[in-house]
């Protein structure tokens, strides 16, 4: 059914493990086996906000092991504005390719996530977005990447500091990624910038090891990390110790 915008919600990203068979043999694959294409879209609230291991992660890693030859797409949005235009660039495309959204579920009642009727109206999707309030574009020494809500964490951190020589990238769409827009975004900025990626995951998880060679390939410089340590656990249990991670991540993106 090929003009039917068909969802799966996970009540947590995490739960889509119990999909796992249907997504690596159906899903991400199906296109390449048997010429089946599929516009599937996954939503799986994706976010480490202190629930726990069990409700933080949809293992965007996985999915972003598996995109090879433009089969899926993966994105991690921060707008209300972002997820209505994915979804209706997904019915209006004459093409169809499964689509993943990694979105938390605090986003749903941040008044900061909330965008204008005239983003709904006259807007399109942004696979990549800046921030604003930006200082001066020669005076910018550290570009930090992110997806997803930590965002948020990192636009307040700047702006309680006043740190006005950082710029905040969100690469929404993870894959496939913009890299033509990546490069006209960043030509304003000196070539001597310090890039970091920032992300709430693991280091072993999430987008890290996926989108470090690309944006290194991209930009011929080395990409910092700034971010939680690798685990074998998803997050941890505790709220304080989740809360004592988060603050540090976020201050390691100005300081790494």
């Amino acid at each position: 059914y090929p003009k039917m915008l068909c969802l799966w919600e996970a009540q947590f990203g995490d739960f889509a493990n119990g999909a796992q068979t249907i997504i690596d043999q159906f899903i991400v694959s199906a296109e390449s086996k048997w010429q089946r294409p599929s516009g599937i879209v996954l939503l799986l609230p994706h976010g480490y906000e202190g629930q726990g291991p069990e409700h933080s992660s949809a293992r965007i890693e996985r999915f972003l092991q598996e995109c090879a030859e433009d089969n899926i797409q993966v994105c991690n949005l921060t707008t209300a504005a972002q997820y209505f235009h994915v979804l209706r660039r997904q019915m209006k495309r004459d093409f169809i390719k499964p689509l993943i959204i990694a979105t938390p579920k605090s986003l749903l009642r941040a008044e900061y996530a909330a965008s204008s009727a005239e983003e709904f109206v006259h807007g399109r999707f942004n696979e990549i977005l800046g921030s604003p309030e930006t200082g001066p574009v020669d005076k910018v020494k550290r570009i930090i990447f992110c997806s997803g809500k930590v965002y948020y964490d990192l636009l307040k951190y700047r702006s309680d500091r006043k740190i006005d020589d950082a710029e905040i990238i969100r690469i929404e769409q993870l894959y496939p990624l913009a890299e033509k827009k990546l490069r006209e975004m960043l030509k304003p900025f000196s070539k001597s910038a310090k890039f970091v990626w920032c992300q709430e995951e693991s280091e072993n998880m999430g987008a890290w090891t996926f989108i470090e060679p690309r944006l290194r390939t991209l930009f011929c410089t080395e990409i910092a990390y700034a971010g939680r340590e690798a685990s074998a656990s998803p997050a941890v249990g505790s709220l304080a110790r989740h809360k004592r991670e988060q603050a540090r991540l976020v201050a390691d993106a100005f300081s790494v």
